[in-house]
């Protein structure tokens, strides 16, 4: 007999949406997790009397009380209890000198704004907005499997066009343009190469189901599912790694843990990297798997700078929880100096006290600025420079933070920073990516998914690098391949 039915390698979001339906479903699961902690992305730490959000700026999939989305209806049915917060506002973009534009979270409210600020193009964003919900209809319906000749034609005219395209067909003023396609740095890509029908079911999410955070922030919610994992009987290991995967006869068998101890199951979830999780195998990697990796490209990682504040988002001005603050509206430029260390031309500012979740002291505000940023600008940086060019490079963020939130480092309490390589460290993903490999085009749901086939019998594969990146599309995945696990074991 097995030690355990499924051992599921890595506490991230997946992991522990995995782990907690899986042992809810009966089977017995061994969670293991080389961190002290659950979370992986979806933690929190603390700095003085600041608790700092790790990663999670706004979360998708929620949906109201009364009308609930995917995720509240995933953790209702996990039992595990969460208060959420929502935002009122979808974003506040920002290009000092040209404008300040500030969305609210509604389809009408975001049109007024719109066209306040970029008079004349009103029935051109509603073309727009109903374009946006056509091919999300349209990706829903193919995504439960409608047959293609049933499906609106307009999902094949317009979802894998560039979003820049699309833009183009229904605005002139660049500066709507640059607005309305904010969101695409949650997706990694520029609009001259984001599949159209990426942004458009990341905007249709915020402004039908809202923006939300989780009172406690991220770490809340991995606490929360861990504690329902456990309730059920699962069991956690931290501060212990994964060696290898083993398998007799070409299939898993089980793990060897850092310890040398040898643990047997049927199944295998790893919500590890894919260059990770065939890296452990006990054989050489199918060809099927290698050639599948061979054609795909690590993601990009992220600079955060975490902001204690001696000040209240009122006293400093912060009037939207989520801001993205750019030198221009220059999309391409800005993706292209991820690859560099020059002064960051874009930023995500996030302050976690407009709709408190809980993390300031009274009086007090905890703001993160985030850009993104490839692990690569940093190879060429001596350990002895290390230091000295974070902070330096951060100085960069805080200055264009000041152009739209002036006197904030004059608030300044507490500080602290992390790179890609900080992430590639905590993580343990190549290149500290945090959206798994990069969300382009080829990576799309529609030519790829290893999550449905690993090519290892009893090895399952959750989370961003086999699938779509973020906090929603990561904790779905796990319940999801839990759930094909079930029905496969059913049979």
């Amino acid at each position: 007999m097995n030690d355990y039915d499924a051992i599921v390698v890595g506490a991230g979001n997946a992991g522990l949406t995995a782990a907690a339906t899986l042992q809810r479903a009966g089977l017995r699961t061994l969670l293991v997790e080389r961190h002290n902690v659950p979370g992986g992305c979806g933690t929190s730490f603390r700095r003085g009397r600041y608790e700092f959000e790790v990663a999670l700026h706004q979360l998708s999939g929620v949906g109201e009380e009364g009308q609930p989305f995917g995720l509240r209806r995933l953790f209702d049915g996990l039992d595990v209890e969460l208060e959420f917060v929502r935002e009122d506002d979808l974003y506040r973009s920002v290009v000092p000198g040209r404008f300040d534009v500030t969305l609210p979270a509604d389809w009408a409210g975001a049109a007024d704004a719109l066209e306040a600020a970029f008079p004349g193009n009103r029935s051109a964003v509603e073309r727009f907005f109903q374009l946006v919900k056509d091919v999300t209809f349209g990706q829903i319906a193919a995504m439960r499997g409608m047959p293609p000749e049933q499906l609106d034609p307009v999902l094949f005219r317009q979802a894998l066009r560039p979003l820049k395209d699309v833009l183009d067909d229904h605005f002139a003023d660049p500066g709507i343009k640059f607005v309305l396609g904010n969101y695409w740095v949650y997706l990694g890509q520029p609009p001259s190469r984001l599949a159209f029908q990426d942004l458009a079911l990341t905007l249709f999410a915020y402004l039908e189901f809202k923006p939300w955070h989780v009172r406690g922030g991220s770490q809340a919610m991995s606490s929360g599912l861990l504690d329902a994992f456990l309730r059920t009987g699962g069991e956690v290991r931290f501060n212990t790694a994964v060696e290898q995967i083993l398998t007799h006869g070409g299939r898993v068998v089980g793990v060897r843990l850092d310890d040398g101890q040898e643990v047997t199951a049927a199944h295998v979830v790893s919500n590890a990297s894919l260059p990770t999780t065939y890296g452990m195998l006990d054989a050489d990697a199918p060809l099927a798997a290698r050639a599948d990796l061979a054609t795909r490209r690590v993601g990009v990682s992220g600079f955060v700078l975490h902001l204690g504040l001696d000040a209240t988002p009122a006293e400093l001005g912060f009037t939207a929880s989520t801001s993205f603050v750019s030198v221009d509206t220059d999309d391409d430029r800005a993706h292209a100096s991820w690859h560099t260390l020059e002064p960051v031309r874009g930023i995500c500012v996030t302050s976690y006290d407009v709709a408190p979740i809980g993390f300031a002291p009274s009086g007090a505000t905890h703001v993160s600025l985030m850009c993104l940023q490839y692990a690569d600008a940093w190879d060429k940086v001596a350990p002895r420079d290390y230091a000295r060019t974070k902070f330096a490079y951060a100085e960069s963020l805080l200055d264009l933070c000041e152009k739209a939130t002036p006197g904030i480092r004059d608030a300044i309490e507490e500080v602290d920073v992390a790179t890609p390589l900080t992430m590639a460290r905590y993580l343990g993903h190549p290149g500290g990516a945090i959206y798994g490999y990069d969300q382009d085009r080829t990576e799309n749901w529609l030519f790829r998914n290893s999550e449905r086939e690993s090519h290892v019998p009893g090895l399952h594969l959750a989370g961003s690098w086999a699938g779509i990146g973020g906090f929603q599309p990561t904790l779905e995945s796990g319940a999801r391949v839990a759930r094909r696990l079930l029905r496969r074991t059913a049979a």
